[in-house]
């Protein structure tokens, strides 16, 4: 690996255990999750990457919540003595479905859980980063109001299903959280949070 890609990990690298953190609440499991994605950046065609700081927030985002995921999974759902496979590496092919089903069962939770705003500024804030000022701005909220959503947000997610959900959103965010999570191009994610927290205040 050339020097500069390794300068391009490492400048980063604090944010991308914050972002892990945020969504792990451990700081053990936070470095493990970054340190699966220096391997994959390892692996990388790095001249096909157009922003490597989007390119490296987006993986350690979907690899945290991966594991997030599976974390949740393995403590709802009774396997007996089976012990859970080990992790699989980020860049085994193999693993993308896998992942894809994990990151579906994540985006349900957040629909089961949380309200509109709450969701909103959720994957805004622990998905994607976004500091908190630019979250209240893009929600129409004050910055306390974002904090305050955030929290509450966390405490929910821990506690019991609240709502059931319409299998047609489910699917719809799915699909535009994965799109930004692979390009990093979040203006559509962001249209759609901002419609979802407008539609419940006018009803």
């Amino acid at each position: 690996m050339g020097s500069d890609a390794t300068a391009d990990f490492t400048g980063i690298r604090p944010r991308l255990v914050g972002i892990a953190f945020r969504v792990l609440g451990g700081a053990a499991d936070a470095e493990d999750v970054v340190q699966d994605v220096w391997l994959r950046w390892q692996g990388t065609d790095r001249a096909r990457v157009r922003d490597h700081t989007a390119f490296l927030v987006t993986t350690t985002t979907r690899a945290a919540l991966n594991v997030a995921t599976s974390a949740y999974v393995r403590r709802e759902v009774a396997v007996g003595d089976r012990m859970p496979e080990p992790r699989r590496p980020l860049d085994d092919p193999a693993a993308d479905a896998e992942r894809a089903e994990a990151v579906a069962a994540a985006v349900l939770r957040l629909l089961e859980r949380l309200s509109p705003p709450e969701r909103a500024v959720y994957v805004l804030r622990e998905a994607f980063d976004y500091p908190f000022r630019v979250v209240a701005g893009t929600l129409g909220v004050s910055e306390p109001n974002a904090r305050q959503l955030a929290r509450r947000a966390r405490v929910r997610l821990a506690g019991p299903r609240r709502t059931p959900v319409d299998p047609h959103e489910h699917s719809r965010l799915l699909r535009v959280f994965l799109d930004a999570a692979r390009s990093g191009e979040v203006a559509r994610l962001e249209r759609v949070l901002v419609e979802t927290v407008r539609r419940q205040q006018a009803a």
